[in-house]
């Protein structure tokens, strides 16, 4: 197994977008990216990686506006969405609400039938996890301790449930029923903020009892 990752700080957000690559095959794929992507566009073509897809955690915009310069760039590339979350995110993503005029976007595709993907060898899990957004979800890769946790949990913090289709009873019951039952060990990389573990935010995250 040979999963590496590189992270990208975006925008006026300061959102995280993650390239995930494969180094025997060179197939990589894109998660939330964000404002002005050109550094991970810079970084797939001077590795010389296979962009496979976006993968998306959910559906606001600050987690796909990237997306137009992504397929400049490399062509047409499937975008994986959770069926939940396609209508917002061909409405903008709420990027409205917050005075962001989001560009014309491509037409997001289902994520696969077994919740799984594939880079190379290395099986990337998909885990339903509503809260933030109703089709919010997670990608976990076990191979390397990693799961990508959008903007359901943060360091020291969890994701907002004061927006359309957010319910802070179901963030907490995805955060603990997908996210705290990994390996203590596992990073999580948040959409959002520094990197962190399981296991320090059972001992020291002040939203979870």
């Amino acid at each position: 197994m040979s999963l590496n990752i590189d992270t990208f700080v975006l925008g006026e957000i300061s959102n995280n977008t993650y390239l995930i690559w494969d180094e025997e095959t060179g197939e990589a794929a894109v998660i939330d990216p964000s404002f002005n992507p050109q550094p991970i566009i810079r970084a797939i073509k001077q590795k010389g990686l296979i962009l496979t897809g976006v993968w998306l955690t959910h559906g606001h915009f600050d987690h796909f506006i990237g997306i137009p310069e992504i397929i400049s760039a490399f062509g047409a590339t499937p975008v994986y969405l959770h069926p939940a979350d396609h209508d917002m995110y061909l409405t903008g993503g709420l990027g409205s609400n917050f005075g962001f005029l989001v560009p014309f976007l491509p037409p997001a595709s289902s994520l696969p039938d077994d919740w799984n993907f594939f880079l190379g060898k290395s099986k990337i899990n998909i885990f339903e996890t509503p809260g933030h957004s109703k089709g919010h979800v997670v990608y976990y890769a076990e191979s390397i301790s990693t799961v990508f946790t959008g903007d359901l949990i943060f360091k020291l913090s969890v994701g907002r449930t004061d927006l359309p289709g957010a319910d802070q009873d179901l963030l907490l019951k995805s955060i603990y029923e997908k996210i705290l039952t990994l390996p203590e060990m596992t990073r999580i990389l948040p959409g959002h903020n520094e990197a962190t573990t399981i296991a320090d935010e059972v001992e020291y995250n002040p939203y979870l009892n």
